[in-house]
Order: C-alpha cells, then structure tokens, then sequence
C-alpha cells in the first residue's frame, strides 16, 4: 500500500525550507540534495539547484540517500518510474567531493585561502580567518595547538592530498578560509559532503 500522498509535495519551490523526500522534515536548502528527473526519466542531482524541472530534497544524512532508492521515494515524489546507475550514491559523493574542491580553488585563486601550518597561523594571529577548513585524516593534536584559543569554526573536509592538490603542493593539512561570503560557502559544502559521506 501506497503512503497517501502529502500536498506540500506539489508546492512551489519558494522560501527558505524544503521538504524531505524521506523524512518530511522541512529544512534548509543548505542542509539538502537537490534531485530533478532528466531526459529519459532519469533520476539527475542537481546539487547546484539550477536545473530546469521541480525539485526532489533529500536531507543531507548517512545512509538516506539509499535508503529513498529501496523504498521507492523519489519515483512517488516524481510520480513515474526514475532510472538510476547502480553507484549513484558514490557518484554523488564525488560530486560533493568536486563541488567543496572548486570552492576552495576559487577561494585560492581570489586571495581569500591560505594553507599550511605558518601561513595560516599568521591569518589566526591576524584575525582573518573566517573558516578553518582541515584534513580528515590530520592530527587533532596538532590541530588544537594550531587554534590555540581561538574560536574560529573549524570543519573536517577532505584527506591531505585532496586539499593538497587544490593549492598545487603534495599534500595541505591546515586550510583558512577568509571570513566573507566564500567561507560561508565553502562550510554549506563541507558539512553537506560531510553529512552525506559518513555512511551514504
């Protein structure tokens, strides 16, 4: 038996929350997977929220992802039946992944990101740092001696050599960020990636 059909499914996508596919819990399109239905019925992310076609949300959360595909929510939401490639939900990971990497390129390429351990504590000491982006598999010792008592906000992204990559060096395990509006970005799209990653 079919779950009965909730109106707010129809609604336009207006204002600043969206409605779960899965859990119905209204949410921040910050927190959220936007999915639209592509040529030939297959089910498309659209993580920059661009693409033509009403929205599907999926909150941003360990294991909801394949969690919708078994139960059927995206095929109900869009009501017909959806294609979708066996490794979707690692598709969308890399796609995450790629998306917090061009940000933080384009951060670097603005002069607004620095990384390694003495160019970023002099942006500390300087108060510049609106974001300290680090490497998930760094030390969190070493983490703590470099913020000291600051109370920058600190987010756990990508491995060392990823975020090495972005700043042309063989590995980065401290990332600054200037406060500003791309280190508000570069944060949605870290804790989306990390949200989504834990156990898609």
């Amino acid at each position: 038996m079919q779950p009965a059909e909730d109106p707010d499914d129809d609604a336009p996508e207006k204002g600043p929350l969206r409605r779960c596919i899965v859990t119905r819990e209204s949410l921040p399109k910050e927190v959220m997977l936007r999915f639209v239905v592509g040529p030939g019925q297959v089910l498309v992310p659209d993580l920059a929220g661009r693409l033509p076609g009403r929205g599907m949300w999926l909150k941003a959360a360990p294991g909801l992802l394949g969690l919708a595909l078994k139960k059927g929510a995206f095929n109900r939401a869009a009501k017909v039946p959806l294609h979708w490639p066996d490794n979707l939900p690692a598709q969308l990971s890399a796609m995450l992944e790629q998306r917090l990497a061009d940000t933080l390129g384009m951060a670097r390429r603005a002069g607004q990101s620095v990384a390694g351990w003495q160019k970023v504590q002099e942006w500390l000491q300087a108060g510049r740092v609106g974001l300290l982006v680090e490497a998930t598999d760094g030390s969190a010792a070493e983490r703590a001696r470099l913020i000291g008592r600051s109370d920058v906000r600190v987010v756990l992204a990508l491995p060392a050599e990823a975020l090495g990559q972005i700043f042309g060096r063989g590995g980065a395990v401290h990332v600054a960020v200037a406060k500003g509006r791309l280190a508000e970005t570069v944060a949605v799209e870290a804790e989306r990636l990390r949200a989504f990653s834990t156990a898609a």
